[in-house]
């Protein structure tokens, strides 16, 4: 789940693309910054989610607290969600906020998804062997 550090809707997008092209240092969506160029998503990231062996779900912040109330997850984030709805951050904001561009993004998503999934392996083995 791509969840954006900012509120849905064609205004508030157009006022995004705006304060990403005027003033990029203030601008509150690492992640937004990254995937998306003035309006649109870049390629690249599109193929990129489409490839991906599961759902992909894109929130903003303002449909993700409705989703999810109460979340302590700073946003913008990158998570998963498990059929109760626990929340796990796969790029948490402090990751997206450090990330150069799209390619970055896509190596991390890629790393930190392997290590999620070694991680779950893991707990699963425990489980069957009694651990």
């Amino acid at each position: 789940m791509l969840i954006y550090n900012a509120d849905s809707g064609i205004i508030n997008a157009l006022m995004h693309a705006v304060h990403k092209q005027v003033s990029p240092e203030t601008y509150p969506c690492s992640l937004c910054a990254i995937t998306y160029g003035a309006v649109s998503m870049h390629g690249e990231w599109r193929r990129f989610l489409d490839d991906l062996p599961m759902e992909v779900v894109i929130h903003h912040k303002d449909d993700f607290e409705a989703a999810y109330p109460g979340h302590s997850i700073p946003l913008p984030a990158i998570v998963l969600a498990d059929r109760a709805g626990n929340l796990r951050e796969v790029v948490p904001a402090a990751q997206l906020d450090a990330t150069a561009d799209t390619l970055e993004l896509m190596s991390r998503v890629e790393t930190n998804l392997a290590a999620e999934n070694s991680q779950q392996a893991v707990h699963r083995t425990d489980a069957i062997m009694g651990a």
